[in-house]
């Protein structure tokens, strides 16, 4: 059992959608989602470090703003900086370190200090994206990915977004909501939702569109399968990390689940680094390509010729060392995905733009990340397990 099971009056406080969604599901309504802790008093706090540094900051003086004289607990991997953020605890009092075990420590502190509590949008980092269309406003919350900037995979895609399908466009992990804020700049009259699972980002896109005078739907949601149905175009800059480690479930699932929520002859437009996985799977599930010219660095393919399909696709991905060479078209089992043709359109910057064309695909589970180790040593000192979620307030 976990925290919130041996603890009736304990409260969870997380930012990510699908571990919110655990904890409802088991524990309904002593979760809350979103950027700022539950309201109400509560003697102690855990906190179960996240990458960012500066989100790491504005969590515990969230926390130690409302404890007091009373104990605040950080626990995390080493490999995730746990001995750094520990002396973030040094300007509310005299941390110490209560256990170490399997590249995991347990640090704790008594709030002899306690802070104001943290004005959440003081500590954005705003900055402008001169775009041809004119000049984005982009504001980015801590724990944001690319916080403060713009990566180089949203600025490849931010260049590719013309000759998209007129209807309900998707911003699929949307950030801080530069793609989703230049899409609605650039089809102004096309519906636009944009999804990711992390509140902070939800929040960041929210402020984005705002800043730029736009309007469109903002949602939480654990992956593709959150997605309205019926969608004219994905567009995506998808996640492959969950805090320090590597996960390729959420990306791997939007290929696979996109022609769900596409309606026919929608679009799916997706960049990746050059090191991610998707190559072999974009060569069984997606089909073969034939270059129809190459001048000046740049590739056009024409598509192989199609067969009868539901829906068709664009995807943007950097290349690998070589040039893709897919496989052969496959046929997969009944109810498997069944990916018939691809087509290189172009190829720029040491990325290339696909297109495919697919049949429904099928659905695919996978479990929730959690760390049993940062579990044992809670368990340790609190006498107690922490479910899947993210700080936990008792």
């Amino acid at each position: 059992a976990g925290l919130l099971g041996q603890l009736p009056e304990a409260r969870a406080w997380s930012w990510h959608a699908g571990d919110q969604a655990v904890l409802e599901g088991r524990f309904a309504g002593r979760s809350q989602y979103g950027v700022e802790p539950p309201a109400g008093a509560f003697d102690s706090a855990v906190l179960f470090l996240p990458k960012s540094r500066e989100l790491t900051d504005y969590l515990l003086q969230a926390l130690a703003a409302r404890l007091a004289g009373r104990e605040l607990y950080l626990v995390g991997e080493k490999r995730a900086g746990i001995e750094r953020a520990a002396k973030q605890l040094a300007v509310y009092g005299k941390p110490r370190k209560l256990d170490s075990a399997r590249h995991c420590q347990l640090w704790q502190v008594t709030v002899d200090h306690a802070p104001a509590v943290p004005d959440l949008h003081s500590l954005a980092q705003r900055f402008e994206l001169p775009l041809a269309d004119g000049p984005l406003q982009v504001i980015s919350l801590p724990g944001v990915f690319s916080h403060g900037r713009l990566d180089r995979g949203s600025a490849l895609l931010l260049g590719q977004l013309d000759g998209l399908p007129q209807g309900h466009l998707l911003d699929f992990g949307c950030g801080a909501g530069v793609l989703g804020a230049t899409l609605k700049r650039r089809y102004p009259h096309s519906q636009l939702t944009l999804l990711d699972v992390d509140a902070f980002a939800v929040e960041s896109s929210r402020l984005t569109l705002a800043a730029n005078g736009l309007e469109a739907e903002v949602i939480a949601g654990d992956g593709i399968d959150a997605a309205p149905q019926g969608l004219a175009a994905i567009v995506s800059n998808p996640p492959f990390h969950s805090g320090v480690h590597t996960n390729y479930q959420a990306s791997e699932h939007l290929l696979r689940q996109a022609a769900r929520h596409l309606d026919k002859g929608g679009e799916l437009r997706l960049v990746a680094n050059s090191f991610l996985k998707y190559p072999p799977l974009i060569e069984q599930h997606l089909g073969p390509c034939k270059t129809l010219i190459e001048a000046d660095g740049f590739r056009i393919v024409v598509q192989a010729p199609e067969s009868k399909a539901d829906t068709n696709l664009v995807l943007s991905r950097p290349l690998n060392d070589q040039d893709f060479k897919p496989s052969s078209p496959m046929v997969s089992p009944p109810l498997s995905p069944q990916i018939l043709t691809v087509s290189l359109l172009g190829r720029f910057s040491a990325h290339e733009i696909l297109k495919v064309t697919v049949m429904p695909l099928s659905s695919r589970m996978y479990p929730l990340a959690n760390s049993s180790t940062s579990n044992s040593l809670i368990s340790n000192f609190l006498g107690v397990n922490r479910p899947v979620g993210a700080p936990l307030s008792a």
